[in-house]
């Protein structure tokens, strides 16, 4: 999933504020979300590890149910099989989306949202300090914005290193003080999929977060998700194996800079 800015219309090249690797064509983040969405109903094991983590997301929302939650980069927008009040968005428009969003210019008003969601949509902001004073824009003090993102410890280093098409940006420069670009409109595509890990675990990073405290910073091995092959590879682990699978990751996550794979980022408006 990823973030970008408003496609008009079903069919239009999406105009992409962060979107993946420059070699990767613009228009083909829409046929990968169709293609996404085949897979979802042949994988059930894929199904079971994303409710799983947004039930994790689900148990870290501030606010009452009446209030505002926003996920941002939706895709295929099954957030809501275990969120059901969320207000799913992306950069396009699809029946199954509500809304038409950029992380970098949101529509809502200032302080309307509680809480803004963002699975794996952190790593194509080029600008994340730009999107983060927008997101202190909209969500109300005491709000929440959570983050569930790639993770590389040794294990997720060697997955996305080799596995994944998106890079992993290890040697890229982050955009910490280039602020949002004026136009969301044609920005280059972008992606740096270890971006979340560096800067996370960056102390000047951290502490450069005027508007927030950051109240968990979770890193966990995923290897259910693993073994369910994502979107882009064969489904590995039979269903009936996934209790066990999750026994397992009790246990490796102990180990995080070994097996991390998935994390996960909570921070609170101050």
């Amino acid at each position: 999933m990823m973030q970008a800015g408003h496609c008009q219309r079903m069919g239009a090249k999406p105009p992409i504020t962060g979107g993946y690797d420059k070699a990767y064509p613009v228009n083909s983040y829409l046929l990968d979300v169709e293609k996404n969405r085949v897979l979802w109903e042949r994988k059930p094991v894929l199904r079971h590890t994303y409710r799983k983590m947004y039930g994790a997301i689900a148990s870290r929302l501030a606010g009452s149910p009446g209030e505002t939650t926003l996920e941002l980069g939706s895709g295929i927008g099954h957030s809501k099989d275990v969120i059901p009040q969320c207000v799913t968005s992306d950069t396009f428009p699809a029946p199954w989306l509500d809304r038409v969003e950029s992380a970098y210019r949101i529509s809502y008003a200032g302080g309307a949202v509680t809480n803004l969601v963002l699975f794996d949509v952190w790593h194509h902001l080029e600008y994340p300090l730009g999107a983060l004073d927008e997101f202190a824009r909209v969500v109300r003090k005491g709000g929440r914005v959570i983050l569930l993102e790639p993770a590389v410890g040794i294990l997720g280093l060697l997955v996305y290193g080799i596995f994944h098409k998106e890079p992993l940006g290890l040697r890229r420069s982050i955009n910490l003080g280039a602020p949002a670009p004026d136009s969301v409109d044609s920005p280059a595509p972008y992606a740096a999929v270890a971006n979340c890990w560096r800067m996370f675990r960056r102390p000047a990073f951290r502490a450069g977060l005027a508007d927030w405290n950051i109240l968990e910073v979770r890193r966990f091995s995923a290897l259910a998700y693993l073994g369910s092959g994502g979107y882009s590879g064969p489904q590995l682990l039979p269903q009936f194996l996934l209790p066990m699978a999750y026994g397992l990751e009790k246990i490796l996550d102990y180990f995080p800079l070994l097996f991390a794979v998935r994390m996960m980022v909570v921070l609170e408006r101050k």
